[in-house]
């Protein structure tokens, strides 16, 4: 590992990872309260100084200001070996033990350093699926006659799931009842 110019890295072009706005903003907010993690978690290039892992690390050093970084230089590879760095340094193998998160984190500095965890429980927001009036339908739920959970989902899914779920209430359809059909089934599988 050395600490180089960060004028001399080239950012790589075939990056297929990227991080955009709030978790970008993190990404720069913990390089410039945390600088010593990037000793720990260096910017890897190969021997012509183009990253194949932490390109986002690097657009957010530059963001922060930072004119030296730590690279570690991997000129012993071949270049699929290379190829093959780039997609297995971003996949994220494993999953949090949200247990241990919860019992020894506050959950605010966890969002914080860019992680996404549990929110606290919101009344669902209706009017973000259609134009039509909901109250009859709300005052059922409230009644106790239906209930209501909240299903997340991630920002490149969110429009598809909005517009599927206007096409199926649009036809009287109890999505719930698909839903649980669904999840039987794939759980049947395992």
């Amino acid at each position: 590992m050395e600490l180089v110019k960060i004028s001399k890295i080239i950012p790589n072009p075939a990056n297929p990872r990227i991080i955009k706005d709030d978790k970008f903003k993190k990404l720069v907010k913990s390089i410039e309260e945390f600088p010593q993690m990037l000793e720990l978690r260096p910017i890897v290039v190969d021997s012509n100084m183009v990253v194949l892992g932490g390109n986002m690390r690097l657009k957010a050093c530059l963001a922060a200001g930072l004119t030296e970084v730590p690279v570690l230089i991997a000129d012993h590879l071949t270049e699929q070996q290379k190829a093959e760095f780039i997609i297995k340094d971003n996949v994220g193998f494993g999953e949090w033990d949200w247990e241990i998160l919860a019992n020894q984190w506050e959950a605010d500095s966890l969002v914080e350093w860019g992680l996404d965890v549990w929110q606290p429980a919101q009344e669902p927001d209706y009017s973000i699926l259609d134009e039509e009036d909901l109250s009859d339908e709300l005052a059922d739920m409230e009644s106790g006659v239906r209930k209501a959970i909240q299903i997340e989902f991630e920002a490149d899914h969110y429009e598809e799931a909005q517009t599927l779920v206007k096409f199926w209430r649009e036809r009287e359809a109890y999505i719930g009842g698909m839903i649980i059909e669904y999840l039987k089934a794939e759980k049947d599988k395992l």
